[in-house]
């Protein structure tokens, strides 16, 4: 089962600090988002492998918007 990483409000890609394939364990720090002026930090809900990461640092993410999956 994979878990899709949302972006839970607007703003820019600070940080990212996983890589495709990369093992992370649930509450691992995955990215930064960069909103309002202030630094974010994006966890994983769940043990698994990082399978695709849909953004790059510095892109602008809308609300919702699929950040990255983990399997």
């Amino acid at each position: 089962m994979s878990e899709e990483i949302l972006a839970p409000m607007p703003g820019n890609i600070w940080q990212i600090l996983v890589k495709p394939g990369q093992e992370v364990k649930e509450d691992d720090e995955l990215l930064v988002l960069e909103a309002m002026k202030m630094e974010n930090p994006i966890f994983s809900p769940i043990d698994g492998v990082v399978k695709e990461i849909n953004v790059k640092e510095k892109d602008a993410v809308d609300v919702d918007q699929l950040l990255m999956t983990i399997e």
